[in-house]
């Protein structure tokens, strides 16, 4: 039996926060903003992401965490998106259309070299599906 192996894990980049910062560095003089920008900076940092041959492992959460798992197989459809604004930073999105019922569509937001991990994503949902003998049927 094959074992599972890591293909990336990361989390999603603090670009995501650079509105939010320069709001915040432009109004620092009221204090508030500062405790908003570490939040969202901690919201970001805490949010980690693990892809590895046979599922997604998505864990979020500062204080308390959540862990969600997502068997590869489960994906339906997967779709990848640059908008202009995370192009520039040469990130991207991976949007995942699944049969799982507790996460029916996922995204993973602003990850880095997010071409290349679609096709390596794309690859093992292949082997999974024929590993699980798991078919996707449309009844369209």
């Amino acid at each position: 039996m094959d074992e599972e192996k890591v293909i990336w894990s990361g989390s999603p980049s603090q670009v995501l926060n650079l509105g939010i910062f320069l709001i915040c560095a432009l109004t620092c003089f009221l204090i508030i903003p500062i405790f908003i920008a570490i939040w969202k900076w901690l919201t970001i940092k805490c949010t980690k992401y693990v892809i590895t041959t046979e599922r997604i492992k998505i864990t979020t959460g500062i204080f308390s965490t959540k862990t969600d798992n997502l068997e590869l197989y489960r994906i339906n459809d997967m779709t990848f998106e640059q908008p202009f604004f995370l192009r520039l930073f040469s990130l991207g999105n991976l949007v995942l259309t699944t049969s799982d019922v507790s996460t029916p569509n996922l995204v993973l937001r602003a990850i880095p070299s997010s071409e290349e991990l679609h096709n390596e994503i794309r690859k093992y949902i292949e082997i999974q599906r024929d590993k699980k003998r798991a078919r996707v049927v449309d009844f369209t």
